[in-house]
């Protein structure tokens, strides 16, 4: 898939407060810090499309890109900011959840992983949700460029055994790097099969 546009749309808040209309949407989500501004500027070829910022915790909205004028990129909030306030951190954990669950145009949902983390605890109870409510969903290793090759497939496959002590079978699974492009024709055409399918 050729990215021809991307643009802003809006940062919603809530639910109710998302554009209408009937268009598929592809959100991405993860830990603080992931690298979720980057991947998202990568996979768009657009260097200041979403915020980046040294600071986690810096996406506190919901926001919504128009890709080629056919689908909808949707930015979420990170989860486990330690740092903010009890109540803000509740407060955007409803945000998120209202839409993951609720919102009839998500299509696929990406979970960021750091590829250099062991399963975090945050992130597998994250993925149990998503199956408990039938959200689909895949997997994106990012910073595929931070650790070697060896390393890098042995924390994917202790990611997928860790995984497959509660599921049957394992989501689609992307590799990642911000800095060299690593994965980007893959979650492209991965998200253009399916808008085919839909149509």
């Amino acid at each position: 898939m050729l990215i021809k546009s991307a643009t802003f749309v809006k940062s919603a808040p809530d639910l109710r407060s998302c554009p209408t209309g009937p268009l598929p949407e592809y959100a991405f989500i993860g830990r603080s810090n992931v690298g979720k501004s980057s991947l998202i500027n990568m996979l768009t070829a657009n260097k200041g499309l979403a915020m980046t910022s040294a600071k986690p915790g810096k996406t506190v909205l919901i926001n919504f890109f128009l890709i080629n004028e056919a689908w909808h990129l949707v930015d979420l909030p990170g989860y486990g900011y330690a740092r903010l306030g009890q109540q803000q951190r509740e407060l955007l954990t409803r945000r998120i959840r209202s839409y993951i669950d609720q919102r009839e145009q998500l299509t696929n949902l990406f979970v960021l992983l750091d590829c250099r983390l062991e399963p975090q605890k945050i992130d597998l109870e994250f993925i149990e949700w998503l199956g408990e409510i039938g959200v689909p969903f895949s997997l994106v290793f990012t910073k595929a460029d931070k650790i070697s090759k060896g390393a890098l497939k042995e924390h994917v496959e202790t990611y997928k055994n860790r995984l497959l002590e509660q599921w049957e079978s394992l989501p689609p699974i992307f590799l990642t790097s911000s800095e060299t492009g690593q994965g980007r024709d893959e979650i492209l055409n991965y998200i253009d099969q399916i808008n085919r399918n839909l149509g």
